[in-house]
């Protein structure tokens, strides 16, 4: 069974000269190849080793990506010791707190910004003995160390303990401990979840079957680190084929960064690119803005070449099949004078984005299928590593979160954990060599969790005749009528948010209750331009009176009756599903407010508690009219 380190030692004997990493410190991007990296983390495991880290130890990382946050990892797992990989987007000292304690660790890595996040804390806790600063300062306290004093100590241990070294890292069996992640505790407390070094390497194989990535491919990483996505489909990955991964800029605030994010894909002109469904968001939003900004004529062409290229892709699996081949030639034609243009702005190299982190809409991926830069959609959980499906160019149905990695096992649960026929619906249930060791310190979870080597994903889903799976939410957030039948409410939000532009965040409700209700938080921006258009067409609405705002409203009222019988989009879902009352939101779903966790998927428990006053209103019959006071005085506080 294969470790993380006799891996990395492998492709970095054979591609040497290859670059690993691209980090851009100052004006341009630099290259670091795997024969420089190699030699940086020896180095750094070596200081380690020098300073008393000893197999089983657990070290923390916190830092932004970057060439040092790599080194540090596979440093610590070439000392046998045990990486806990931390979130930036942890601003509590109390959530820190929680996980170094929690986990034991004796030393924590960090960037000189997230540093500052830990002074008060590396006092308090007896276990934590170095803070390690990726970034020169001018003085360290007794606790902290510069990394570059750790990388001059493991040169000195290396010229006097060679041997000690060699044995330490050629002794890691792919059974030890290499991470322990952190969920996000969003409804209890943070579960670490324990990924050995043969997980890890055997996702990385799992998800090889179901594409190829090329030795000369670069990606830039846009997602955080330590998202097990990012981690497994980039990081290791990339690392295994010989191919290069890149970081973004980091700014002096983290909205800096973000900022640097469409710049560094110029820059850096990917291959692919990991997404999640904000994300994807983002970069649809920017996409359409830029082409508004173009001009009518621009906006009617960009317009009509989505109408064709839908039309010619299906569902994707059966693309320009049939009498679509009629429409290839206007197809290209589109994509020369529109869709081209649009790749340029991601460098001109993109070839895919994966899709993952959450249900990807599949209006989504019919969009980005258009303009030749295909979404495929996944399915993970940190649990097992995480990548369990995913659609690639070669196999690929929008809506699905595509095949099943291989080799891995899968099964169809009802609630009894008894399997279902294929094409049911249950909960998803899998068996391979990526599921996870167990949740640290915690056996009744993981009692819960694994059951004969089955991890119990809590997703609900099915399989089509195909092999594809779809995953459709997770089995316990269902929408639960008085009678007790249950649906998956994600695709119905989904569906509001992409097909209707007023709609910037949605979450149904139904507790048992006689009708499903819905919480929306409004595009204020969409709403403007609609009724600036009116105005054009000397319709004038004015949407700081109340009449304005009751148009508003009805407005939302009308694209929502779109789902219903006799809609354009009424075929889409059982209609008892729909919600019978709407509710406007003052405020978004964030993960400043807690509403949203690191993974930027809802925290439904924490919507309903913050919302409960709303959600009551909703079942009386005044909430039926989506006109009434509570609606009107939140969408006075949206359009301010």
């Amino acid at each position: 069974m294969k470790a993380i380190t006799h891996l990395f030692e492998e492709t970095a004997s054979q591609f040497s000269n290859n670059t690993f990493m691209w980090e851009k410190k100052t004006d341009r991007y630099t290259p670091t190849t795997y024969a420089e990296t190699k030699e940086l983390v020896y180095r750094f495991a070596a200081g380690l080793m020098s300073m008393g880290i000893q197999k089983g130890d657990r070290v923390a990382l916190l830092s932004e990506g970057r060439n040092d946050w790599v080194i540090s990892e596979l440093g610590v797992l070439y000392t046998g010791a045990i990486n806990v990989p931390l979130s930036v987007k942890l601003t509590e000292p109390a959530d820190i707190k929680f996980r170094l304690q929690h986990s034991g660790a004796r030393y924590i890595i960090a960037s000189q910004n997230q540093s500052k996040k830990l002074k008060q804390l590396k006092d308090e806790l007896d276990s934590l003995e170095r803070l390690i600063i990726l970034d020169p300062s001018d003085n360290y306290d007794s606790k902290e160390i510069f990394y570059g004093d750790i990388i001059e100590l493991g040169i000195k241990y290396l010229e006097e303990h060679r041997s000690e070294f060699e044995n330490r890292w050629k002794s890691i069996r792919g059974s030890d401990y290499a991470n322990i992640c952190y969920t996000s505790g969003t409804t209890a407390d943070p579960k670490g979840i324990i990924l050995t070094h043969r997980n890890y390497t055997a996702n990385v194989e799992q998800s090889l079957t179901l594409m190829n990535i090329p030795s000369d491919w670069v990606s830039l990483i846009i997602l955080p680190w330590d998202h097990a996505f990012a981690h497994t489909a980039c990081v290791y990955t990339l690392m295994t084929t010989g191919a290069s991964l890149a970081s973004v800029q980091v700014g002096k605030t983290p909205m800096d960064t973000l900022k640097n994010i469409s710049i560094n894909i110029k820059e850096i002109r990917p291959n692919f690119l990991l997404s999640v469904p904000a994300l994807a968001k983002n970069f649809k939003k920017n996409i359409e803005g830029g082409i508004r900004e173009k001009g009518k004529v621009v906006e009617t062409l960009f317009r009509m070449g989505l109408k064709v290229a839908y039309s010619y892709n299906g569902i994707g699996w059966n693309r320009g099949k049939g009498l679509r081949f009629l429409l290839k030639p206007v197809v290209k034609l589109f994509d020369k004078i529109i869709f081209s243009k649009v790749r340029e702005g991601f460098g001109g190299r993109l070839e895919f984005f994966i899709g993952g982190g959450a249900l990807l809409d599949i209006e989504f991926q019919k969009f980005f299928y258009a303009i030749g830069i295909p979404m495929y959609q996944g399915y993970g959980l940190t649990e097992a590593s995480p990548v369990i499906s995913s659609s690639s160019a070669a196999k690929h149905k929008f809506g699905s979160s595509g095949f099943l990695v291989k080799p891995l096992a899968v099964k169809i649960c009802d609630e009894k954990g008894n399997e279902l026929p294929l094409g049911e619906k249950g909960e998803i249930v899998i068996k391979g060599e990526n599921v996870m060791a167990g949740y640290w310190n915690n056996p009744v979870a993981t009692a819960e969790s694994i059951k004969d080597g089955w991890l119990f994903t809590g997703d609900l889903g099915y399989l089509d005749s195909d092999g594809f799976l779809y995953v459709l939410g997770r089995f316990k957030s269902l929408l639960i009528a008085d009678d007790g039948e249950k649906f998956s409410p994600e695709g119905i939000e989904e569906a509001f948010i992409s097909e209707t532009p007023y709609i910037e965040q949605c979450m149904l409700y139904n507790n048992q209750n006689p009708y499903t209700i819905a919480l929306v938080y409004l595009n204020k921006e969409a709403l403007k331009r609609h009724f600036a258009k009116e105005h054009h067409h000397h319709l004038v609405t004015d949407l700081s009176t109340d009449e304005g705002k009751k148009a508003a409203l009805q407005l939302i009222a009308k694209e929502i009756a779109e789902f219903r019988t006799g809609g354009k989009h009424g075929n889409m879902f059982p209609q008892r599903w729909l919600p019978s009352a709407v509710g406007i939101l003052d405020e978004g779903f964030t993960e400043d407010n807690q509403l949203l966790n690191s993974t930027m998927k809802l925290v439904r428990g924490k919507v309903v508690e913050r919302h409960q006053s709303l959600i009551n209103f909703l079942y009386t019959p005044e909430a039926k009219d989506i006109v009434n006071p509570n609606n009107l005085e939140a969408l006075r506080k949206v359009l301010k």
